[in-house]
């Protein structure tokens, strides 16, 4: 694996052979491409959660592939149907570093994966 296009699915066993940094930088080649607003750190940090969708799609988690096939279904691209889950998983992440919350529950997580759909990705409430 090469190159990285979030609107493609990944091989599973290609992917999660490759080192972390690797995968980091196939994500940073796609989005160099693209017009956005991020300062490096926030690139960096994106392509980070990019990585993190996908280990766990790759890797089945419980409701991941299922939730990005919704969100396609309900008419979300692939890409942005990986960003709706990182939302989800960026969101928690600085509860926790805000001290908001003790520790990750995989419990809420899944209840925010079982309640997101396309039209409340696109309002923003996810």
């Amino acid at each position: 694996m090469d190159t990285y296009n979030p609107n493609k699915p990944v091989n599973s066993e290609s992917w999660l052979a490759l080192d972390e940094d690797i995968l980091i930088n196939l994500v940073l080649d796609y989005h160099s491409g693209l017009d956005l607003e991020l300062t490096d750190d926030g690139l960096q940090l994106h392509a980070s959660i990019h990585v993190i969708v996908e280990n766990q799609l790759a890797m089945e988690v419980d409701l991941i592939p299922e939730t990005i096939a919704k969100l396609i279904r309900q008419g979300l691209n692939r890409h942005e149907a990986i960003h709706a889950i990182g939302a989800i998983i960026t969101e928690d992440i600085f509860d926790v570093i805000k001290g908001n919350i003790e520790e990750f529950s995989p419990k809420k997580y899944r209840r925010k994966l079982e309640k997101l759909t396309a039209k409340r990705w696109l309002k923003g409430q996810y």
